[in-house]
């Protein structure tokens, strides 16, 4: 068994979009408009992990992000250098950063972290040390 793809659903899709594909490099496999009640699901793809991103189905927007609520809170990539992807994302033009302790960066167990906010809310980690 091996991870194929998360679900990731958005009121802000050309942003979320835009996020998956320009800021973290993702490539944009099939983007379908219409599809079964929702104005967009796309497929996007990076080493073999997809993130399938589509709009919610009908007009009604959908509930806010929320870290507090049961099922996955956060994805997490694994980097070579956490200093150089922050300033990477940085470059970019993108700065919605969690901080914590006042610091984008900062130190946890064996490596550091930091957490960049989808414009969906999703939080997406990268670290530099495995577990």
């Amino acid at each position: 068994m091996m991870m194929h793809h998360v679900c990731i659903q958005t009121n802000c899709y050309k942003e979320s979009l835009e996020f998956y594909t320009r800021v973290l490099g993702f490539h944009l496999v099939k983007e379908t408009p219409e599809f079964h009640g929702r104005a967009y699901n796309a497929w996007l793809e990076m080493n073999g992990f997809y993130i399938e991103l589509q709009t919610g189905k009908g007009e009604e927007p959908l509930a806010p992000y929320d870290k507090m609520r049961e099922g996955i809170i956060h994805l997490c990539f694994l980097v070579e250098d956490v200093v150089w992807e922050h300033q990477r994302i940085c470059d970019l033009g993108y700065t919605d950063f969690k901080l914590k302790n006042g610091k984008a960066i900062y130190r946890v167990e064996n490596g550091f972290l930091f957490k960049v906010k989808a414009p969906e809310g999703t939080e997406i980690e990268f670290r530099d040390q495995e577990i």
